[in-house]
């Protein structure tokens, strides 16, 4: 890829300067005829390989872009299934089920009340209530329990299983 890239650059250099010297009418002679136009088929050539790999990493980029983003969507996937999971174990109502899923998006207790239409004394109770449930003593040791269930392996023991068991 290098090498190409070098090649390219050696050839518009040349046709640069063969462009400026015709422009102020100078005379030609930097190289002979015939290795100038070696190197016109050259730059041909290595523009040519420059489509090509271009083409390349492009797809390949796309490729791997496209992979991403399937694996992201699988997370997004598993990540919403393990927290279904951890709202049918705690035994949360689907108010509370609501709240959590906006607290876990980051949304503020006045933007999940202006979200649901009630006041934010009632999201505070919810929170509370499913904090309560969970076993949990605020919003980041709820994240805490859900990420980290992502992360190990149910056969490990937890600090935030054992403790709201």
């Amino acid at each position: 890829m290098v090498s190409v890239i070098a090649l390219q650059a050696f050839c518009a250099l040349i046709f640069i300067w063969e462009i400026f010297v015709s422009v102020l009418g100078l005379p030609f002679n930097l190289v002979p005829w015939g290795l100038f136009e070696l190197v016109e088929i050259g730059a041909a050539v290595g523009l040519g390989l420059g489509i090509v790999l271009g083409g390349m990493v492009l797809r390949n980029t796309a490729r791997r872009a496209q992979r991403a983003e399937d694996r992201l969507r699988a997370a997004s996937r598993e990540f919403l299934e393990l927290l279904e999971e951890r709202f049918v174990d705690w035994g949360l109502t689907p108010a509370e089920r609501d709240v959590a899923l906006f607290a876990f998006k980051g949304l503020t207790t006045a933007e999940i009340a202006g979200l649901r239409n009630t006041s934010e004394g009632t999201v505070k109770a919810q929170t509370a209530a499913i904090y309560r449930k969970a076993g949990v003593s605020g919003r980041a040791q709820l994240m805490s329990v859900v990420i980290e269930d992502l992360l190990m392996d149910e056969t490990q023991p937890s600090p935030f299983r054992q403790a709201a068991e």
